[in-house]
């Protein structure tokens, strides 16, 4: 691929401190034990218009946001009838998953929990518990570094270990990223192709086609500070925008292969929230499509939601609804790619996720120039504004130490002044 086929991130950007790839940094192994769970981990989402504002309430619980400000989000859930998608999508996930190990040999039962609504973390763990299970395998569904992505996910794990009193009975540990491995990627390859030929199929010229890979926004102080605090640079992006970086670049070697004439692409962003006055990653999915058209560069888009896993209220509100609005109103052709949950090489690769941490000598699939991932996270890794207990890092033992020391001297200081 020529340099002229890639559309990359401003020169100003510095990259995060290269770690060699061989280096616990990226290939630190979590401790073998006699894993008798799965917990499949994600963000929940509303059964119906009565449950999106309290649900919405779950979701920025501790920022004092008014229910005014939160229902403009509602109106992107009420719009689908009030029930998120996701929920749907994760029960199916959980079905083929279930199909999958089975098919390996592997009898682990799937306990399903959520960290903003029904069924919560909380249900998921006490009923392992209550059936006998000690040593869970936390499976998220989120495949990137950084704070929202990975660590708060450990952190949901350390806290409900902490709510239920069941810390040092039972072990919940987090299944390394895996933004990397081929099952996760071969889907949005074979999407984009699909994209790339329709396209070409009504006469549109590759080389005046936009890829716009696009993944969640997040504040740049959280990117900035995702990966291990050894690999971190000011300005950056940290882990978080390389890794996205590194996987656009592999699925577009991939088409490479088979269209030697490739067109531009870029990773963008969306789902942006929070005051104005705080940085977040830039540029925004809808202002590349104005822009792509202001600058007549571009015919047609195609945008590809790289960064999630299901396609739930923010794919299709953010990308099926409004980018491709913008799209329309800019007179460009559009096409949106599928995310990879419902392929089978997807399930495939959550199965692989679970046996390479059951069996020390099963190969760990892995692509991209990033590297691998650790099982366990390095110091401060995707650190946040406090500190909550954590399970699968260096550091877990240390924050839940200070997390028990910070929560029995605020309730002791409001306790004095009561």
């Amino acid at each position: 691929m020529t340099d002229s086929t890639v559309s990359m991130p401003s020169p100003s950007m510095p990259s995060p401190q290269r770690v060699d790839p061989a280096s616990a940094t990226h290939t630190r192994r979590g401790e073998q034990k006699p894993f008798d769970a799965i917990l499949f981990a994600s963000f929940g989402g509303p059964d119906g218009q009565e449950d999106v504002i309290p649900f919405l309430r779950n979701v920025t619980r501790g920022r004092g946001i008014p229910d005014e400000r939160l229902e403009e989000v509602a109106g992107h859930y009420r719009a689908l009838g009030g029930r998120s998608p996701i929920t749907a999508q994760n029960e199916a996930m959980i079905a083929a998953l279930e199909q999958e190990l089975a098919g390996r040999g592997i009898e682990l039962p799937i306990y399903f929990g959520n960290r903003n609504w029904a069924p919560y973390h909380a249900e998921a763990v006490r009923a392992l518990h209550a059936d006998g299970r000690r040593h869970a395998l936390g499976l998220v569904t989120s495949a990137y570094s950084s704070y929202s992505s990975c660590r708060q996910y450990r952190e949901d794990f350390g806290m409900v270990l902490e709510e239920t009193g069941l810390a040092g009975e039972v072990s919940i540990d987090k299944v390394r990223v895996y933004f990397n491995h081929p099952g996760f990627l071969e889907p949005v390859v074979d999407g984009v192709a699909d994209a790339l030929a329709s396209l070409a199929a009504e006469g549109h010229d590759a080389e005046r086609v936009a890829v716009l890979f696009s993944t969640h926004s997040v504040p740049t102080s959280m990117a900035e500070a995702s990966g291990p605090e050894e690999t971190r640079i000011e300005g950056s992006g940290g882990w978080y925008v390389a890794q996205h970086l590194a996987a656009c670049r592999w699925v577009m070697e991939q088409l490479h292969d088979d269209s030697p004439e490739l067109p531009h692409w870029q990773l963008v962003y969306q789902s942006r929230s929070g005051a104005p006055h705080i940085p977040w990653l830039e540029p925004d999915v809808n202002d590349v499509i104005e822009q792509l058209a202001t600058d007549h560069t571009a015919d047609a888009v195609v945008v590809v939601p790289i960064g999630f896993v299901t396609d739930h209220v923010e794919v299709v509100w953010d990308l099926d609804t409004e980018a491709k609005e913008t799209a329309e109103e800019q007179g460009l052709a559009f096409r949106r790619v599928a995310t990879s949950g419902a392929d089978p090489r997807f399930i495939a690769a959550l199965a692989d996720l679970v046996q390479e941490r059951l069996d020390a000598q099963f190969p760990r699939r892995v692509v991209t120039d990033f590297g691998g991932t650790p099982d366990v996270c390095g110091a401060n890794c995707c650190v946040g504004r406090q500190c909550r207990p954590t399970t699968s890092a260096v550091d877990s033992a240390q924050d839940v130490e200070q997390a028990r020391a910070e929560a029995a001297a605020s309730s002791a200081a409001a306790g004095a002044a009561s």
